[in-house]
């Protein structure tokens, strides 16, 4: 298996970094090696994305309400629903060919499920899958959402875990349209400010291990 290219954006809002995963999802496509790409980024400022099966009714907040809080909203290509990003939590959008891992796509989830309950077990916590559901619980509260977008094999979205995120903002909305379930981070499962560098350096780790790839390689980290 080839190296995974990493690209660490640090803060960066979300209208810029999409652009930059269809620009690298072009590159894999019209090459005829392994090539991958994985984008690290903390989306600033915070961003409401609405996904293809999104109901607008789970926006919760009025217009008046999100422009006060300095949140914007922007329609994503990726599956799911309703979800929320923002400093503080670690979003992670692997670019890579499907068909080298399966042509399986409920088998990506599960993998970058593993990958997410991995990182968390490195900081002592169980993650849980839940029947039905897509993503990652720890103690009943949701520590990590996936919603990914596929075309012609090739991946792009991703996975959004928080770390220190500001969890009154997911009360803006319902998270990912599941209602009755609540939202947690690193930072509050650990009683602890955990920073994003540190959970970096962990996800990518367990993202080579999951899916093969021989080594993490830095690429550039501007837009």
């Amino acid at each position: 298996m080839a190296d995974l290219v990493v690209l660490d954006i640090g803060r960066a809002a979300y209208g810029p970094v999409l652009d930059l995963q269809k620009r690298l999802h072009a590159q894999v496509l019209a090459a005829e090696d392994e090539r991958a790409f994985l984008v690290l980024v903390e989306h600033d400022p915070p961003v409401i994305t609405l996904g293809r099966g999104a109901d607008a009714a789970n926006v919760l907040a009025s217009r008046r309400r999100l422009e006060e809080e300095g949140v914007q909203v922007h329609p994503a290509e990726r599956g799911g629903d309703v979800t929320y990003h923002g400093p503080g939590q670690l979003v992670v959008y692997p670019i890579l060919r499907l068909d080298l891992h399966g042509r399986d796509v409920r088998r990506y989830l599960r993998d970058l499920e593993e990958v997410l309950i991995r990182v968390l077990s490195r900081f002592g916590l169980t993650g849980e899958r839940v029947d039905g559901m897509t993503g990652v619980w720890v103690g009943g509260g949701k520590a990590a959402a996936i919603g990914v977008a596929i075309r012609r094999w090739v991946t792009w979205h991703g996975v959004a875990l928080n770390v220190s995120t500001h969890l009154d903002h997911f009360d803006l909305i319902v998270p990912c349209g599941i209602r009755g379930r609540g939202v947690t981070s690193l930072s509050k499962a650990l009683k602890r400010d955990v920073a994003v560098a540190e959970a970096k350096p962990h996800l990518v780790e367990c993202l080579l291990d999951v899916f093969g790839f021989d080594a993490a390689v830095e690429g550039p980290s501007d837009l």
